[in-house]
């Protein structure tokens, strides 16, 4: 019931929708509560009908069933809610069973697309385009059951023709190849498209692999980014031979530069198997030569959960795979290691976990640590420690109850930099009773500390805030909480920055100044959003026959700002600029110069880290006009603005940015090639990184990607808020499109 993605949203199947809440590592609130934005995926109205043949004969047939004179025809027609999702006298199948996320990068925004499947077996693909609205791409179920009777519900053309449909086994055989058990989503991988002039280019594909209830596997191709119907390239079948499947999961492991890929497939009878999946024009991707099967026994424990962890074996010197299912009490681990004398597979059970079945499993991809829980609030943190053999796992019991009280747990599932343990509870017993009604909860456990998470983003490989917002928002609460940054990760930012040209670190530092600037703001005394009661109908030192004093005139002065500020405030006024008048002070006179000075100190690095990332991204965009344009070419990119905006200020002095404008003006010819205010004609002066502003007073806001105006009435912004970024158009060339796909320069945030 419960997913979370690698762009930090968490997905909770409810029987009315799927619930996402997204976390965000906000700079803008003073607050040390933890921000969720919370969205929504509504269930579908309609039941989903599998098309198992003409509409037609489908009504026939279930009518016939129903009326049989056989009980075992008629009573396992009736009861069997694939047959009848509608339910008519029994409860309608309303919800969904199941959420996956694709990676990083697959839809129109950079983002991850969720997969979702119903109680009534729809499969859809959703996402979030527009910020707050999820929208449904493409509805698979409906695709698949379409190519089905296109091929008469045959896989291959070599197949013996199938049976009528009136025959109860055949109508049987028809649904159970088509309703969805699992979905699972692979790694990004790169295919080559063919273009008209016979050249080849690298695109990216994402599979997602779907898990039938006869045990049959369909892999769908789909170019990235993800668009809908058009983007799928293909749609290829395969028979796992495992009966009753329960659970999928990819193995996806990489030794000596080359990648091989299968799929874990998981039984309810208890075997597990690697099927192999072959892909077909997929750049250094190969694939098993047969099955290989991990857990062979029949032994009635159901699998629940697969996950697959890669690794690096410190005795062996090489990659490895981890494979942990749940089965039953137990969990099931498997290490695969390819090595001079081919696979070595090397398998075994803990067990003494859980005294009874797991719920749910959950891993942290980071580390290899690997969480479960079972429905009575225990929840087991299982680490991998390697052996010169394999390995072992030491393991901890995490009690909820110490931190809830006496709960019921559902599901969890670990964020993606292993900061936080979501968790899904109920009330459990009090003073042996159950509870008389559930109320389902998200809980947010933190599994690391502040020094851990500070120590990880400082050797983060990523090296992208929104990647580990999860991490920042543990450094977030301990500056809110201290009010002052830790002296520890002051020296070792300093020190990054000093030796390392990544301008993470900086943007890190940026990050750690505003929320230190934001702990020092004195919290409002009234809600900011909520209107003023005073009378503001006329002041009295306005009024016409009254005398009026200095004090009265200063109080109606400060009266008016106040309001002024309430009023700029509830209109969305920009949380940069408002920053910039510390308006929210301690009332004591004697400590308000100090906290005056503090917070003009804060504001004036926050600034100067600011513009050290402008420069740094306008030497990048100078770079990509140097690269993509030809002699006095006019770009619509303001080179002339940039390059005069980046050598106006004495005290910088870049060789790389003197070199590079140098190329260019030779390269412009004394070219100018203005930008224009589309109002009055006027030349667009370039005085300022934010907005542009004519001599007739027109104010157009720049793109923080390109730095060109945004003169339209619709443009993007960042997740933070932090910049506004326009549309591409189609007139723009391929190297300015992908400046405009790039994430926000101060926070690495995506932009919608």
């Amino acid at each position: 019931p419960l997913a979370w993605s690698e762009d930090h949203r968490v997905s909770v199947s409810t029987a009315r929708s799927i619930a996402v809440l997204e976390q965000l590592s906000d700079v803008h609130s003073g607050g040390q509560d933890m921000v969720i934005h919370r969205t929504a995926v509504p269930a579908p109205g309609a039941a989903c009908m599998l098309k198992v043949g003409p509409k037609k004969e489908v009504a026939e047939c279930k009518e016939k069933f129903a009326s049989s004179v056989d009980p075992t025809v008629s009573q396992t027609f009736m009861l069997d809610r694939v047959f009848n999702p509608e339910g008519k006298s029994l409860t309608p199948m309303r919800g969904f069973k199941y959420s996956s996320w694709s990676p990083l990068g697959c839809d129109a925004n950079g983002r991850c697309l969720l997969a979702a499947l119903t109680m009534d077996n729809r499969l859809t693909i959703h996402a979030n385009l527009n910020r707050l609205q999820w929208v449904q791409l493409v509805d698979l179920t409906e695709l698949y059951g379409e190519r089905l009777f296109e091929a008469s519900y045959k896989l291959c053309k070599a197949d013996t023709p199938c049976g009528e449909l009136g025959d109860f086994p055949e109508f049987q055989r028809r649904h159970s190849m088509q309703t969805p058990v699992r979905m699972e989503w692979s790694g990004i991988c790169t295919t080559q498209q063919v273009k008209h002039n016979n050249e080849c280019r690298d695109v990216g594909s994402v599979l997602l692999a779907v898990l039938f209830e006869n045990g049959n596997i369909a892999v769908w191709q789909f170019q990235l980014p993800f668009l809908g119907k058009e983007s799928i390239t293909s749609c290829n079948t395969i028979e796992s031979g495992i009966s009753s499947p329960s659970v999928l999961s990819w193995w996806e492991y990489e030794h000596n530069n080359r990648k091989m890929s299968g799929l874990i497939v998981g039984s309810a009878y208890g075997p597990v198997k690697i099927i192999p999946v072959n892909l077909k024009a997929v750049k250094g991707y190969f694939t098993l030569r047969q099955p290989v099967v991990l857990w062979q026994e029949m032994d009635q424990l159901p699998v629940q959960s697969i996950k697959c962890i890669p690794l690096y074996h410190p005795y062996q010197k090489c990659s490895c795979s981890l494979v942990v299912a749940a089965r039953g009490p137990y969990v099931f681990w498997c290490l695969l290691l390819i090595s001079k004398a081919g696979l070595n597979v090397h398998n075994s059970h803990v067990t003494g976990l859980h005294s009874l079945p797991i719920v749910s499993m959950t891993a942290d991809k980071q580390n290899g640590t690997v969480y479960t829980c079972s429905s009575d609030g225990k929840v087991r943190q299982l680490i991998p420690i390697f052996t010169d053999v394999a390995l072992k796992f030491e393991h901890q019991l995490i009690k909820l109850s110490e931190v809830f009280g006496s709960v019921r747990t559902h599901g969890i599932a670990v964020s993606p930099c292993g900061a936080y343990l979501a968790v899904i509870t109920t009330e459990g017993m009090a003073n042996g009773l159950h509870p008389v009604n559930k109320n389902y909860q998200v809980q947010f456990v933190t599994l690391k500390t502040f020094e851990e998470a500070a120590a990880q983003l400082l050797e983060s490989s990523v090296q992208n805030l929104f990647r580990q917002v999860d991490l920042t928002d543990l450094v977030r609460w301990k500056i809110l909480r201290d009010k002052h940054i830790p002296q520890f990760l002051q020296e070792a930012l300093d020190k990054k920055i000093e030796t390392c040209g990544s301008t993470y670190f900086w943007r890190f530092k940026l990050f750690l100044l505003r929320i230190l600037y934001q702990s020092m703001q004195k919290a409002p005394s009234e809600v900011t959003w909520r209107p003023s009661h005073e009378d503001a109908k006329i002041l009295i030192s306005d009024s016409p026959g009254m005398g009026s004093t200095e004090d009265d005139q200063e109080e109606g002065t400060s009266k008016q700002a106040s309001k002024q500020s309430l009023g700029d405030t509830g209109k969305g006024v920009d949380m940069d600029d408002t920053a910039e008048d510390p308006l929210h002070q301690s009332s004591d006179p004697g400590g308000r110069e100090p906290m005056v000075e503090k917070l003009l100190e804060i504001q004036t690095q926050i600034e100067a880290v600011e513009m050290h990332l402008t420069r740094e991204h306008m030497k990048r965009v100078l770079g990509e006009v140097y690269l993509h344009t030809w002699i006095t070419e006019n770009t619509s990119i303001p080179t002339r603005g940039v390059c005069d905006f980046l050598m106006s200020d004495d005290g910088y002095d870049d060789r790389t940015a003197r070199v590079l404008i140098g190329h260019i003006l030779k390269k412009m010819n004394k070219q100018t090639f203005p930008e224009h205010c589309s109002l009055c004609k006027e030349i667009l002066p370039f005085t300022d990184r934010k907005q542009a502003v004519c001599s007739n007073g027109h104010i157009w806001l720049r793109c923080f990607l390109t730095y060109q105006s945004c003169q339209s009435l619709v443009y993007r912004r960042c997740l933070l808020h932090d910049s506004i970024a326009r549309h591409p158009t189609p007139e723009d060339p391929e190297w300015i499109k992908r400046l405009l796909q790039g994430p926000c320069t101060f926070c690495d945030s995506p932009v919608f």
